[in-house]
């Protein structure tokens, strides 16, 4: 009679050794973001991480899970995996910023079909310098390997952020009024959002490669499209400790349309004047090439503008003061003006 084999979970397609593999690769990476307030040694079942109560007196969490959409195309189709945790964290980062939290930690969710050591080594690579730049430490995370629910060579990603507040410091942008400015930070490119409609152009209307040259940009579409998301934390942690911010919108999914009403009191609306900045060349390049309607390009992608402020005309002096000290631009494009919490472009 013939010997029945034994199987193994290997034998399903998940290869516990590989798991191993990469958890000792990154081990290093998550130690190298811990705070004194980290509590646990990787491995625990649950990561510990203790509330200095004592530098607050009426301390708010506030936290967030986002990931980095279709961008991870362009990852899989260069082969380039060292920017897309970045991408992650910041904009993570951002997103708990613009309430006036402090970054205080980040969990990570990676999954793919079949896990590449070097791969996620290099996904977490990034993540551990975003964590780094802001302070923030990378207490824990999830691999998972899932055989047969992801392409070969594709993986997913999410972020899990926390941060802290004191509860009169929250910035929730009750305070604007008609006649306040609203500035904007420059963005270094598309960010994270976008990505379905770029490469339905790019790839599909213009017919370019990842590789393909665009003289325009001076470099391959794929180092175009995988330039990092800026996080604005450092920039501007300053001018919010100063109290110089009325609200902030981080100009994500959805654009200027969708994501400046976010910070606005009822019976505001915003009024943006776009020869206010330069817009750059990545926006007008796919603009022309899909035929794409003004308004249309301003719900979809950040136009050049990472990151909307409202401050009072008072403060902008001193705001500017703070922007130069950081080396940092900034642009007037638009002010207040009573409304129905929509954003006018003009």
């Amino acid at each position: 009679m013939k010997k029945k084999k034994r199987l193994r979970y290997k034998d399903a397609g998940v290869d516990i050794d590989a798991q191993d593999e990469a958890l000792r690769r990154i081990k290093g990476l998550l130690k190298s973001t811990y705070s004194k307030n980290v509590l646990a040694e990787i491995g625990t079942f649950g990561a510990l991480f203790a509330l200095d109560k004592r530098r607050y007196k009426k301390p708010v969490l506030v936290s967030s899970v986002d990931g980095v959409g279709t961008k991870l195309k362009i990852a899989f189709m260069t082969g380039v995996h060292d920017t897309i945790g970045l991408d992650l964290v910041n904009h993570c980062v951002n997103d708990i910023f613009v309430q006036g939290a402090i970054p205080l930690f980040f969990l990570d969710y990676i999954a793919a079909g079949k896990l590449e050591p070097s791969v996620l080594e290099k996904i977490v690579e990034g993540i551990a310098r975003g964590c780094t730049d802001t302070g923030c430490s990378l207490i824990g995370g999830e691999t998972a390997e899932m055989p047969d629910f992801y392409r070969e060579g594709e993986y997913d990603v999410a972020g899990f952020i926390c941060g802290i507040v004191e509860k009169n410091c929250i910035i929730d942008g009750s305070s604007i009024v008609p006649g306040d400015i609203l500035i904007g930070l420059p963005s270094s490119g598309l960010h994270t959002n976008g990505y379905s409609l770029a490469r339905k152009v790019i790839f599909e209307i213009a017919r370019l490669n990842v590789d393909s040259h665009v003289e325009e940009f001076g470099r391959t579409i794929g180092e175009e499209l995988l330039e990092p998301h800026r996080c604005y934390y450092n920039q501007l942690k300053n001018a919010v400790s100063k109290d110089l911010i009325k609200g902030m919108a981080h100009i994500t999914g959805g654009g200027f349309i969708d994501n400046i009403p976010r910070m606005l009191p009822d019976g505001m609306s915003a009024r943006i004047r776009t020869g206010a900045w330069h817009i750059p060349r990545i926006f007008t390049y796919i603009k022309a090439i899909g035929n794409i309607e003004t308004r249309e390009m301003f719900r979809t992608f950040n136009m050049g503008i990472g990151m909307v402020l409202a401050i009072s005309p008072e403060s902008y002096d001193s705001f500017e003061s703070e922007m130069e000290n950081v080396d940092e631009k900034s642009y007037v494009i638009g002010e207040i003006e009573q409304g129905q919490r929509k954003v006018i472009i003009r």
